[in-house]
């Protein structure tokens, strides 16, 4: 009898460019994901590259960060933007891109979360 090859389940958050925990060079696939969160200068840094947690982790504060930002920038486009002569159209549409921002950012958040869940439970910080 043939056995079916399977991959490890992941969560409905693991991010599609991240290869499946377990499966061939699914760290290498996580680093990559991971370098393209946080701003380039990091993912020159050494000890991030060798240290898929370091980096995740790093990860984890840059989202978060740009979460506040897109957060504040909502919550105060319909009193700073009409002052800087901007057409009701544009403020609208404004307001809908950061709330779409932000629900993508939280989304991503809950993606850099289930791998280094994962990296965590493989052992690649070491």
């Amino acid at each position: 009898m043939i056995m079916p090859v399977t991959t490890p389940r992941t969560s409905p958050d693991w991010p599609c460019q991240v290869k499946p925990p377990g499966s061939y060079d699914w760290q290498r696939s996580a680093t990559r994901w991971l370098r393209d969160l946080v701003p380039a200068r990091y993912g020159g840094y050494p000890a991030l590259v060798r240290h898929p947690v370091l980096l995740a982790r790093h990860a984890q504060i840059q989202v978060q960060h740009e979460i506040r930002v897109a957060r504040t920038a909502l919550q105060t486009a319909r009193a700073d933007l009409p002052g800087l002569g901007l057409p009701e159209s544009v403020i609208e549409h404004t307001i809908k891109l950061y709330a779409a921002e932000l629900a993508q950012l939280q989304h991503i958040a809950r993606s850099v979360r289930a791998v280094t869940r994962a990296l965590v439970e493989q052992g690649t910080n070491r």
